[in-house]
């Protein structure tokens, strides 16, 4: 099996969004229907994993978010500023096309949005993400993802871990 080359860029209405299929019904019909209105508003920022032809094999979403300080697990709380909500982006979506699966696409676009991240000139502590299944947590885990102590399905991770990982 060859592994496709891809380029990460932000979401383009010259793309042809149509033919994208993760296999969810709800992050194929957010990305086919709505996500343009919400880049629109501000309310998030997507990324698309392009081929060589202009094929979307992939895509996630980022906008800023907060994490209250006390949903923190304790010893990382204690080493904050004492500030009721920690700034954070959060991973709202991140679907790779069913055709590229297993091409390790999905950890280069998580990559990619902590890379982003990392680099941006906004100040955020962590990368948060709401994973909709246990194996979507597992998914996050095996990238260094912590669970928040309250909620399993809830993980994040601190952007000056990321830091030393990203490029």
């Amino acid at each position: 099996m060859s592994v496709a080359t891809f380029r990460v860029e932000p979401l383009d209405n010259a793309y042809d969004r149509t033919m994208f299929n993760c296999g969810s019904e709800q992050l194929d019909r957010y990305f086919h229907q709505q996500v343009t209105q919400e880049t629109k508003r501000r309310v998030t920022a997507c990324f698309v994993a392009l081929t060589n032809e202009q094929i979307i094999a992939g895509y996630y979403t980022i906008a800023a978010t907060s994490v209250p300080l006390t949903g923190l697990p304790a010893a990382i709380a204690k080493k904050l500023p004492r500030y009721p909500l920690v700034p954070a982006v959060r991973v709202g979506r991140l679907a790779v096309d069913q055709k590229y699966k297993g091409q390790g696409l999905g950890g280069a676009l998580l990559a990619d949005a902590l890379h982003r991240s990392v680099v941006s000139d906004i100040a955020a502590y962590a990368m948060l993400v709401d994973a909709k299944n246990n194996e979507a947590a597992d998914f996050y885990r095996h990238h260094g993802f912590i669970a928040l102590p309250d909620s399993p399905l809830s993980l994040f991770l601190p952007l000056a871990v990321a830091s030393k990982l990203t490029p």
